[in-house]
């Protein structure tokens, strides 16, 4: 704990409550956002398809993420400030390089988990309504704008809890009834290999949301800042806020990994791997191990977890570029009216790009993944350097943070050799 804070009686008097469910806010929030196509389509494809073989790429995408998405939680405890306004304090451009990259990943990542969202509550609609995926998605957007709009951040600090809840218990229990009764592997099954550069995309995809796109460090810091303001909680107290809210995010990336290879994996299904019909493929997945009575319950959970995550995705994105305004026009406090601007521009904006993609979901979500992860390095060298130059960093975090920009680097610069054709 620095001076400033052993200095402040309410973070002391609250040092001394200890553990409490209060305390759990902005870790939760990312954990509901982290939730989405990564952990849903991606990591559960990827057990179907590849078995294990890609639960490394999994653990080390959330390993050498970590040390930068917790700078956001160190730099608001140390400083009471967002990693938004410490870009604006070292210098404007990276002030204007994450506003500018933000304003981009705020349409299509609000795009994109809404139009999961929608295609999950088709699946859950009798077909006799007859509503289109894109009348879904305008709905499902237009909740999320009045729901934000009014509640904001105490409303959606709330809700986000239990729907966190209600999806770890039921993908505990689909992936242990299914461990128990696993699928048998076809006598001509020939297992697939993803260590090739054909796979290269597959993988910077799945990798690219996992366990968030790499703004979202920025994005937390946001919602931290706010929860330190309205509840006193203490570093330690943050940081177990975070710890938890990611470890459950990786945990559970690994869980839908563990359902695709259980139900899936060598059973000579066809795997969907473009358009919603895997939604409806994912759902059955739950429903042949728990129940066909789950079917309803599970993609009431599924869809409420997208319906969460496209609501802390706009709240993030639209506060973010909200605070990103507010430091370049130099004003004291953010303004609430351009709040409401800039998340009525992730929500408005991510319905053009689904309107623009309609029918190509498996399309719209690789860009959206791909375009993240190869964005990654630029948010990890923010926030590293930020943070180096205004506090000490152990010897651990700064060798893993160093690891990490090594990673995220490599890994986009061979993603964008293949995709130029560098290798033939």
């Amino acid at each position: 704990m620095n001076t400033q804070q052993m200095n402040n009686p309410s973070d002391a008097s609250e040092a001394k409550e200890g553990f409490s469910w209060r305390i759990f806010g902005p870790g939760i929030l990312m954990a509901t956002a982290a939730i989405g196509g990564s952990h849903l389509i991606s990591s559960t494809q990827a057990g179907a398809i590849y078995g294990w073989q890609l639960a490394i790429m999994i653990i080390l995408a959330n390993v050498f993420k970590y040390p930068f998405f917790r700078f956001g939680t160190d730099y608001v405890y140390d400083t009471g400030e967002s990693l938004i306004a410490g870009y604006a304090k070292r210098s404007k451009v990276y002030l204007w390089v994450y506003f500018i990259l933000s304003i981009l990943s705020a349409v299509i990542s609000t795009g994109a988990v809404s139009l999961i969202a929608a295609v999950i509550l088709g699946f859950m609609l009798p077909a006799s309504i007859g509503l289109s995926t894109i009348s879904l998605s305008l709905i499902i957007v237009a909740v999320c704008w009045v729901f934000l709009i009014a509640g904001h951040y105490k409303l959606l600090d709330g809700v986000t809890k239990w729907i966190m809840i209600a999806l770890t218990v039921a993908t505990l229990a689909a992936v242990i009834i299914a461990a128990g009764k696993p699928t048998v592997v076809t006598a001509d099954f020939v297992a697939t290999s993803p260590w090739n550069l054909a796979t290269l995309g597959f993988i910077v995809a799945l990798m690219g949301w996992m366990p968030a796109p790499l703004e979202f460090a920025a994005i937390t810091s946001m919602w931290t800042s706010a929860k330190r303001k309205a509840d006193h909680t203490t570093h330690r107290q943050g940081l177990l806020d975070f710890n938890v809210g990611y470890s459950v995010s990786a945990i559970l990336a690994l869980f839908f990994l563990a359902l695709g290879v259980f139900v899936q994996y060598g059973s000579g299904q066809e795997i969907e791997t473009a358009g919603g019909a895997y939604i409806g493929q994912l759902i059955s997945m739950y429903t042949n191990t728990i129940g066909e009575w789950s079917r309803l319950l599970v993609a009431f959970v599924a869809f409420m977890c997208m319906f969460g995550t496209t609501i802390t995705c706009a709240d993030g994105y639209g506060r973010a570029n909200a605070e990103c305004w507010r430091l370049i026009k130099g004003e004291s406090e953010i303004n609430k009216k351009q709040v409401a601007f800039w998340t009525s521009y992730a929500i408005g904006g991510g319905l053009i790009i689904i309107i623009f993609f309609t029918g190509q979901l498996g399309a719209m979500l690789k860009f959206a993944m791909i375009s993240a992860f190869v964005s990654a390095p630029i948010f990890g060298w923010l926030n590293y350097t930020l943070v180096k130059g205004h506090q000490k960093i152990s010897a651990g975090m700064n060798a893993l943070s160093i690891a990490g920009l090594i990673f995220l680097t490599l890994f986009a610069l061979l993603f964008l050799a293949n995709l130029a054709g560098f290798f033939g």
